[in-house]
């Protein structure tokens, strides 16, 4: 490896690890936010708050690569190039490929990271991470339940107790239960108690009112009458009532995509019964687990192409970097229609490979000379006296070589 492509690779690599681990951050901040309310409402340690978002990077960082290692090429040959850098390696008789190793190297190396991330560790965290939602929902939940606080178990339960003593009983408690549709259930008990289920916790609850809204059919009242809204009180001695929603072997067989690795999506077992609109989304997935590294590399030639093709200009490439940036920011957009189309109809699959190799194709296509495509050979310093045509002519190859040693 020689010393210029050392030299641009480091500045390639620092900073591409830099931009990416800050983004990643941003992003993870904003994410947390709406778990904190675990730490600060409800009493869980800050190590679970900790873990719990932690599990989420590695998605970021296979979302947000491709993205950052197109910014940060483009950004560092722009840079080169407005510190005439490249002005002198390509008077060395550096060729465009030639300057564009170093940046070829790190987006292969950016490409099997995200290969990684993609096939292995984005199932994996993910898989993680709905284990504690799980955990959190259900065998936690007696933790969550707080004293003169509605507690909401889930989105379809709901608990208050007055008055939690020291041994964990419970007084004063009213709950409100919604899991059953159409029937809504109203629960006040004088006292209960949390203990462990088969399923996650179970509330014994004694000494309290059953009330529930069912709708049934007037006796005595003529066919085809519909159906009214009836309270139906049930006074108990005692009573349970399980806080968790469902079991972990219902769980375990509604496993998200996410949490399923790249044979899974493409050959989902037929036992599980799985419908065949599930089966079309599975699949696309699995393609665009495969691709989607990809989109690393060819991001990084759209921003070679860009910087490099078209040559040297004195007030800078703003305008070519931003068209570059218009250009993947086009890119991705297509890349999420692309996908919803594939999840739909999967004839359309090919689609997502030819989203993630076709720019690079085309980049490359225009950083080897495309006909017609604008380029600008290195100019004379502004500084440097006009010479006679003969005798510029001979001194440039003079100048090639004084640059080259």
């Amino acid at each position: 490896m020689s010393r210029v492509t050392r030299y641009i690779s480091r500045q390639i690599a620092v900073s591409l690890l830099a931009v990416t681990i800050g983004l990643a951050a941003l992003i993870w901040l904003t994410q947390s936010l709406r778990f904190i309310e675990l730490v600060l409402d409800r009493g869980l340690p800050f190590s679970v708050f900790l873990e719990l978002t932690g599990l989420l990077l590695p998605s970021f960082f296979a979302v947000i690569l491709p993205i950052t290692t197109f910014i940060v090429t483009l950004f560092a040959y722009v840079r080169l190039s407005t510190d005439r850098e490249l002005v002198v390696m390509r008077a060395a008789g550096l060729s465009d490929w030639r300057l564009a190793r170093p940046a070829l190297i790190v987006a292969t190396v950016s490409t099997v990271a995200g290969l990684v991330l993609q096939t292995w560790l984005v199932p994996v965290s993910h898989a993680a991470f709905r284990e504690w939602q799980f955990e959190i929902r259900n065998q936690m939940a007696a933790i969550l339940l707080q004293e003169g606080v509605f507690s909401s178990v889930s989105n379809d339960l709901t608990v208050y107790a007055r008055l939690r003593e020291k041994d964990g009983t419970l007084r004063g408690i009213l709950i409100h239960d919604m899991r059953e549709p159409g029937a809504p259930v109203t629960i006040l008990a004088e006292r209960g108690v949390i203990l462990p289920g088969a399923n996650g916790p179970r509330v014994i609850l004694l000494n309290g009112q059953r009330q529930q809204m069912e709708r049934v059919v007037p006796p005595r009242s003529p066919p085809g009458t519909p159906p009214v809204p009836q309270l139906s009180v049930l006074a108990f001695g005692e009573n349970s009532v399980d806080l968790a929603r469902t079991g972990k072997a219902e769980d375990a067989r509604n496993r998200d995509s996410r949490e399923r690795f790249v044979g899974e999506l493409l050959n989902p077992d037929p036992e599980e019964g799985l419908l065949e609109r599930d089966i079309r989304k599975f699949r696309a997935e699995g393609h665009g687990r495969l691709a989607s590294p990809l989109t690393a590399f060819s991001f990084a030639m759209v921003g070679l192409a860009a910087a490099l093709a078209t040559g040297f200009r004195r007030h800078g490439g703003g305008l070519t970097a931003m068209m570059a940036i218009a250009a993947v920011v086009t890119l991705l957009a297509l890349g999420l229609a692309v996908g919803n189309l594939a999840a739909r109809d999967n004839r359309f699959i090919p689609l997502i490979w030819l989203h993630a190799i076709g720019p690079g194709v085309v980049a490359a296509w225009v950083l080897s000379g495309a006909p017609g495509w604008p380029r600008r050979a290195p100019p004379v310093p502004s500084d440097a006296p006009p010479l006679p045509r003969g005798r510029r002519a001979r001194l440039a190859p003079r100048a090639a070589q004084g640059a080259s040693r």
